[in-house]
């Protein structure tokens, strides 16, 4: 599916998803949200979580605190927001694809259907290398790494994370090995990228955006059959491009709250991102600065959005080893 129709259906199911949302008691919290951010400060899934709770403040009347618990490539965040007491005042943030995979990883024992989410962007891994390496495109770069086993660096946020993923659909594609060096967070491995700690970065568009702009990150190509245009810098070329057929789901971000909170906190929440998070110009404009696609779900549809990935996910673990478990037997077919 190219861009446009992309965000033509997008617009169809905010538009559905709107009409859909019945009348209720609105909920009023009394004190503030914990929102469990499990990644490091300034990564893609603390920027974009920090922009929906601003908006969602507006209409709660209530502060939302951010809280940042990295480690174990996200469990711990999100293994202490399961463990809440479910009275709605603890909610957590990240990619739908990682919250669907710690089962079958053994980390964390839920899976994609013990949520609510409520999703906000899509966003896509960019292949990202140090200006200082001699690599000019993408097929320069799988074409060293064939000629280097093990050899490149790649930085990621750890074995559940976006570029993490990527890498193993690269790998999957190309049959390439490689020198995985792992951060807390997108930010730190972006970061340690530019440094010259390693040698590319396969995280997303929107933690490499800055750095791409400012030149001291090159853009090879998105991890994807789509291309991307970045505000500031130009349009970013497919994958695909270089290797025939290439394809990767979208990898949706969003705020998640365990189901078993009142009712009335999850149908408030669910108007919010009908009547307001749909609309967001911020959410909008940090999409389109950041290289992501402005995509607000939420309910039967978000569940319906993040399966391709969550299924990609979980099998590229699968075959990598990661897995404790098999992920047909939690719930997760073979795509």
């Amino acid at each position: 599916m190219q861009k446009r129709q992309f965000i033509q259906a997008a617009g169809a199911a905010i538009a559905a998803f709107a009409v859909a949302t019945p009348a209720f008691a609105q909920w009023k919290p009394t004190r503030p949200i914990n929102l469990i951010v499990p990644w490091a400060a300034g990564g893609s899934t603390d920027q974009v979580t920090r922009v929906a709770a601003a908006e969602m403040e507006k209409v709660l009347g209530q502060t939302i605190v951010i809280v940042n618990q990295p480690g174990a490539s996200g469990a711990i965040g999100t293994k202490s927001a399961l463990d809440a007491p479910k009275d709605g005042y603890t909610w957590t943030a990240g990619a739908a694809q990682d919250l669907g995979a710690y089962q079958a990883l053994g980390s964390v024992n839920t899976n994609i259907k013990d949520w609510h989410l409520f999703l906000s962007v899509a966003n896509i891994q960019v292949i990202g290398v140090n200006p200082q390496r001699p690599w000019q495109n993408a097929k320069q770069f799988v074409d060293d790494m064939k000629a280097k086993p093990g050899q490149i660096a790649v930085a990621t946020a750890g074995v559940t994370s976006a570029g993490h993923n990527a890498m193993d659909f690269i790998v999957k594609a190309t049959g390439v090995k490689y020198k995985e060096v792992s951060y807390d967070g997108g930010n730190p491995a972006v970061v340690a990228t530019v440094a010259g700690e390693a040698d590319a970065t396969t995280q997303l568009a929107v933690e490499q955006a800055d750095m791409i702009r400012g030149k001291r990150l090159r853009p090879l190509a998105t991890v994807s059959d789509k291309a991307i245009d970045l505000e500031g810098y130009g349009t970013i070329p497919p994958l695909s491009d270089t290797i025939p057929g290439f394809t990767a789901p979208a990898n949706y971000f969003g705020i998640f709250i365990p189901k078993g909170v009142p009712d009335e906190v999850v149908k408030t929440v669910e108007k919010i991102w009908a009547d307001t998070i749909s609309k967001s110009d911020a959410l909008r404009k940090y999409a389109t600065s950041r290289g992501a696609l402005f995509n607000p779900l939420a309910g039967d549809a978000a569940q319906k959005a993040v399966f391709p990935a969550v299924q990609a996910n979980a099998w590229n673990l699968q075959a990598a080893g990661k897995t404790k478990v098999s992920p047909d037997t939690v719930g997760i077919p073979k795509p």
